[in-house]
């Protein structure tokens, strides 16, 4: 536990970190990828090289270092950090590696004149507890999967048993495991942990399913990004009869119980959790709004599917705002999300439950004009594909 007075020095760092906190969180990643190889699949590079991943993390210090002697008012933040490690499969053996290069990029960067003997050794507290509380957690999630029905600890080979293309971008992957067993049920909206070795390097990527829980099968469905290591491997290389290797589903960004009206918005491939969600909510006749953003019909996913599901439940009306027109799209509206549009679909009735993901820009101005048309922010959702990071208006 921490004394009263390694309490006083980590906050008295807060306005360090807030002026620093990147710099320091840059030059932490730099030591621990460059000296401690056995860390780097637990990373996707492009989120380093873009600063996303540093700016999470030095986010995420910054809350912690602000709320060290009440750590509730962390919220949801320590349940992200636990769903995202137990996805990639953090185990407790990777936590000194972290700790020691926490506290060395805080001494090379601070200087040894801020960075005190008595500033390192309150950071290293701090971090101690932490470390015990996100293993903690962690463990009670791994014990938890395994002895699930159908669950597993560690990775577990999977068969590709098909693919489908969704779209000129997207394509799915159905995947039954490859030893005939069991399969593990999942909360909607949740995601999986890939792990993959490409020209003798690890890589480890996170998925969303993108199909309900049904007891056979998983899919997902990948963007194919432009660059990208995994995506381009799994859309070129991966058919039938290959297999991979998945973590237990994991994420907290997942449907509430609710009997108030539902509102699912995606832009791209943001799109593949909503699908689980407005699956597992149709069933309930709640009234269902799905709304779907993309850059034009060759790009759109899942609208046949999306068509069908609403002609079969009353209930559920759906709206497509496809930003390019194309002759026979079938969209509601071209152009971007507007408030205006936003106004015109959503029910007459604010009090709402909204969930919504696609990249950074439409969430910020999708979150701004909810809360200008009075939609509650207590009930509405996000999440982000890669590190999170603060909606800015």
């Amino acid at each position: 536990m921490l004394s009263p007075e390694q309490i006083a020095i980590v906050k008295a760092t807060v306005p360090l970190l807030e002026s620093g906190g990147e710099a320091l969180t840059t030059h932490f990643y730099r030591i621990m990828l460059g000296e401690y190889p056995q860390v780097r699949p637990l990373f996707n590079q492009a989120h380093q090289a873009s600063g996303d991943q540093p700016r999470a993390l030095a986010n995420g210090v910054l809350m912690y270092a602000r709320h060290i002697d009440r750590l509730q008012a962390l919220g949801p933040l320590v349940g992200q950090i636990v769903n995202k490690h137990v996805s990639l499969q953090i185990l407790p053996e990777h936590y000194p590696i972290v700790g020691s290069s926490l506290l060395r990029a805080i001494r090379e960067v601070l200087g040894a004149e801020v960075a005190t003997d008595a500033v390192l050794a309150a950071w290293g507290a701090a971090y101690g507890q932490l470390a015990e509380l996100l293993i903690g957690a962690e463990e009670e999630v791994y014990a938890a999967n395994a002895r699930a029905p159908g669950g597993w600890r560690g990775g577990r080979r999977f068969r590709v048993v098909r693919r489908q293309a969704e779209s000129e971008e997207i394509t799915s992957f159905h995947l039954q495991p490859s030893d005939g067993g069991a399969l593990l049920d999942f909360a909607p909206g949740q995601y999986i942990g890939l792990r993959l070795l490409l020209d003798g390097e690890e890589l480890r990527r996170n998925y969303s399913l993108s199909a309900a829980a049904n007891g056979r099968e998983y899919r997902i469905s990948v963007k194919r990004e432009p660059g990208g290591r995994v995506s381009n491997h799994l859309h070129d290389q991966v058919h039938a009869g290959d297999e991979l290797e998945l973590f237990a589903p994991a994420g907290d960004f997942t449907l509430g119980h609710s009997r108030k009206p539902l509102v699912l918005i995606s832009a791209g491939v943001g799109i593949t959790p909503l699908l689980t969600m407005l699956e597992a909510a149709l069933p309930g006749g709640r009234p269902i709004r799905f709304i779907h953003c993309a850059r034009h019909a060759g790009v759109q996913a899942f609208a046949v599917h999306i068509d069908a599901l609403a002609a079969a439940h009353p209930q559920l009306q759906r709206f497509y705002c496809l930003e390019e027109a194309r002759a026979g799209d079938g969209a509601d509206a071209h152009g971007r999300l507007s408030r205006e549009l936003l106004q015109r679909w959503l029910p007459a009735e604010r009090d709402l439950d909204v969930y919504f993901l696609g990249p950074k820009p439409f969430m910020a101005a999708l979150k701004r004009n909810l809360r200008e048309l009075g939609v509650p922010e207590a009930q509405t959702r996000y999440e982000f594909f890669g590190p999170a990071a603060a909606l800015e208006d």
